[in-house]
């Protein structure tokens, strides 16, 4: 679990972030969502400390993140799996290379270990045997994958995914969202997503945060979305005509 309370952000004189309170549950998909500008970014850059908050507590279980000194932050970061927009493979590398880079930096298994995990991951999102493949020869939506299994290979406690369903075409988007969600609920992982995708939050959102203006504007779960009286929701939702009509018929 990880808790954030009244988290503010500003940057010189632009107040970005007015005060969160929110939960993100354990073993649970959290979907960050909002209109652009609305402070999902920056929030979920505060939730992996690459900015420090201007006041506020961000909580990771009992260990309050805010106060811990470099080497704590570190033993945390550990625990985190992180899933970048861009999947942000190194292009000079093997994917068995990407995906095996957290346990060379982070780990003194030997490499027949290293292998195994790493066979391991890709069989878990459905990429066996292409350990020796580069990047480039891989589809978009593989690279996500390989994303996802780098972001896994350390057994994180918390996974980080960055707008992943981000150039996408529908159908992948749909076994990337799928993936994560029995990744998140099988190893009871704290997951944190980042998205403006409707699809996402209408197949896997267990626990939702609206932000607008850099304030919280709605939580809930997806089953509560289409029923919510909530205007900033329902005009964020609901922009699209495809999705407007969905609303017409529930009523």
């Amino acid at each position: 679990m990880i808790r954030v309370e009244h988290i503010k952000k500003s940057f010189g004189d632009t107040e970005v972030l007015k005060g969160i309170s929110f939960t993100f549950l354990k073993g649970k998909t959290n979907l960050i969502i909002g209109k652009s500008g609305a402070g999902k970014t920056v929030l979920l850059k505060l939730l992996v400390g690459l900015l420090k908050p201007t006041s506020g507590k961000i909580w990771y279980d009992d260990v309050d993140f805010t106060k811990l000194d470099q080497e704590a932050v570190r033993r945390i970061r550990m625990q985190v799996g992180m899933l970048f927009q861009g999947s942000a493979l190194f292009d000079s590398m093997t994917v068995e290379e990407n995906i095996r880079f957290p346990m060379d930096m982070f780990t003194k298994k030997t490499m027949k270990e290293k292998r195994k995990r790493v066979d391991y991951c890709l069989e878990r999102v459905n990429l066996e045997g292409v350990n020796d493949r580069y990047p480039s020869e891989t589809s978009g939506g593989m690279q996500k994958r390989v994303g996802i299994a780098r972001a896994i290979v350390l057994e994180p406690k918390y996974l980080f995914c960055d707008e992943p369903n981000s150039g996408l075409d529908p159908k992948t988007s749909i076994v990337i969202d799928e993936l994560i969600a029995s990744i998140t609920e099988e190893n009871n992982i704290t997951t944190v997503i980042n998205t403006h995708d409707m699809n996402s939050v209408m197949e896997i959102g267990e626990n939702i945060a609206l932000l607008h203006d850099g304030h919280l504007a709605w939580e809930g779960s997806k089953e509560e979305v289409l029923k919510s009286g909530n205007e900033l929701l329902h005009d964020f939702i609901f922009a699209s005509p495809f999705l407007q009509k969905l609303k017409e018929s529930a009523d």
